[in-house]
């Protein structure tokens, strides 16, 4: 693929293939979906043509899926970042994208060396400029005798109610969703040999590492997305800090100080590890669900009105039996569903991520008295609650109970954000959604306003004016679905079922919510407007 990159369905440097030519998968593009898009709401032809194309080359589309899930990019451990880097580059190179360029920030704020960030600017002609977030980094994979297929292998599997899921790590958080995006655009160029939208793409592979390179790339290069209107990503965002809590013989003056040692000398010596055990049960409730650090929880704004009622309307119907069996837990903290989805949505917590030291081979045994003591901890907080003051009432309350010893080291701080839905975007992704039967009017996805949407954070302070110079409206609709982020099995659903689309589907609401936004599928209705929105959050 050459030239100005208008040939469609090249994956990770391979030739395009044309239909009929590519490989054979058997896919159907709209596998049992009961719903499907409103052809009187399509007032431009060429869409059409476009949603023809991508039933055409759904099984090409979902192989240039799998050859990225079987391309490792795990932040945390380093494996395949770099090799990640440059396919994704090559996904621009093939799509015609004029400057594309692999970044190094170097050293972030946080002390620690930032790993590689994509950037690709693809002039189209056109009058509107989209920025379009990515990740590119995944999890590691830790518990690999759970997987029922190889987490880099990609396998398309049947999974109830959908006939094919694809199973890998990233399959959902996030290569599914920006693959069906990369694949929306391609489609449309083959088309058309031209996009509605101006786009600048920023890929980062810190995401799973608090999207710490991310940070100073977008300090160090704002000038890079000047002209940009808005920016395709999941809307608002929950704050996040994440700390390591050290507890070490060496600081404390007391146990192994060197290394660790035999465990039977636990008779005549303290421990580093129920010194460490002891302090942990100091910082929330017996139960876990509170967090006791002095101060924790001043700040917090309460949830307005029409964030209420959004929560009001998820719960109705909501059967926290059925949820919690999908998301693999035994039950929720609360058995009402209006306060589990405020806890979810707009909560706050402490996690206890990981704890390590010692013996830590699985079986057998082994007497050790550790030397030293980590744990991983991730807070979640929302406006107007600050990720430093938390740290700071931390390392207060810590002092004040005699762990003044006791080590914080700062992993990285992801600032909330909260944006204003009164925007063209906004408006033009509500109105798709409303085309495709999605979500309810006249805002769609209705999660765009609550923190967390789903219960997560990602980078949007960075894009909202906090840190960076880069400040516009933020959403996206998206209609693929999947799940087990972070957890054995993976999956991103290929054939869709009932009211829940399919890749094939998911790729056409993205170009109809791209020609929607650029002004070329009719007009929107005044219904979608939001004239109130949301005040814009620092």
């Amino acid at each position: 693929m050459t030239g100005c990159g208008t040939q469609d369905d090249a994956a990770g440097g391979s030739g395009a293939q044309s239909a009929g030519s590519g490989p054979v998968l058997g896919i159907r593009p709209s596998g049992d979906e009961t719903i499907t898009y409103d052809k009187a709401k399509i007032k431009n032809e060429d869409l059409f043509k476009v949603f023809d194309h991508i039933d055409e080359n759904i099984d090409q589309h979902v192989v240039n899926l799998q050859k990225w899930i079987q391309q490792p990019s795990i932040s945390n451990t380093g494996e395949g970042l770099q090799e990640s880097a440059e396919m994704v580059k090559g996904f621009f190179d093939e799509f015609g994208c004029q400057k594309t360029q692999i970044y190094d920030p170097g050293e972030n704020q946080w002390g620690s060396q930032s790993n590689p960030v994509v950037y690709a600017k693809c002039d189209e002609g056109a009058e509107k400029t989209l920025i379009v977030y990515w990740q590119g980094d995944t999890m590691p994979v830790t518990q690999p005798d759970l997987w029922k297929a190889p987490p880099f292998e990609a396998r398309i599997v049947e999974q109830e109610p959908f006939k094919k899921v694809l199973i890998g790590r990233g399959a959902q958080n996030s290569k599914g969703p920006e693959m069906t995006f990369m694949n929306a655009i391609r489609s449309i160029k083959a088309v058309t040999g031209k996009l509605p939208v101006n786009l600048i793409f920023v890929v980062e592979h810190d995401e799973e590492r608090m999207d710490i390179g991310l940070n100073q790339f977008m300090k160090d290069h704002g000038d890079l997305f000047e002209g940009a209107e808005a920016t395709w990503g999941p809307g608002a965002s929950e704050g996040c800090v994440f700390v390591e809590l050290t507890t070490s013989g060496d600081s404390w003056g007391r146990g192994p100080t060197y290394s660790d040692i035999h465990g039977s000398n636990k008779r005549s010596v303290d421990s580093v590890a129920w010194r460490h055990m002891t302090m942990l049960s100091k910082l929330v409730s017996e139960d876990g669900n509170k967090v006791l650090i002095p101060g924790f929880y001043e700040n917090i704004v309460p949830p307005t009105a029409e964030e209420m009622r959004i929560l009001r309307k998820q719960a109705e119907g909501r059967d926290l039996e059925i949820a919690a069996k999908n998301l693999g837990v035994a039950r929720f903290i609360s058995e009402d569903p209006l306060t589990q989805l405020k806890m979810a949505r707009m909560g706050t917590s402490m996690n206890l991520d990981g704890i390590w030291g010692g013996n830590m081979f699985a079986g057998g045994s082994g007497a050790i008295m550790p030397n030293k003591i980590v744990s991983k901890h991730n807070f979640r907080y929302v406006p107007n609650m600050k990720g430093p003051d938390i740290v700071k009432k931390l390392r207060a309350y810590l002092d004040q109970l005699g762990y003044e010893d006791v080590e914080i080291n700062v992993i990285g701080d992801v600032p909330w954000a909260k944006k204003n839905t009164n925007n063209d975007l906004s408006k033009s992704n509500a109105y798709t959604a409303s085309i495709w039967g999605l979500g309810s009017k006249p805002y769609s996805p209705d999660d765009s306003i609550l923190l967390g949407g789903g219960g997560g954070y990602w980078p949007a302070y960075l894009f909202s004016g906090n840190q960076s110079s880069v400040n516009t409206p933020i959403s996206s609709v998206r209609a693929g679905t999947g799940g087990n982020s972070h957890a054995a099995n993976e999956w991103y659903v290929i054939e869709g079922a009932g009211e829940q689309l399919g890749m094939a589907s998911a790729e056409k609401v993205i170009a109809t919510a791209l020609y929607t936004y650029a002004g070329l599928n009719g007009e929107i209705p005044e219904e979608f407007a939001n004239p109130e929105g949301l005040d814009t959050a620092e």
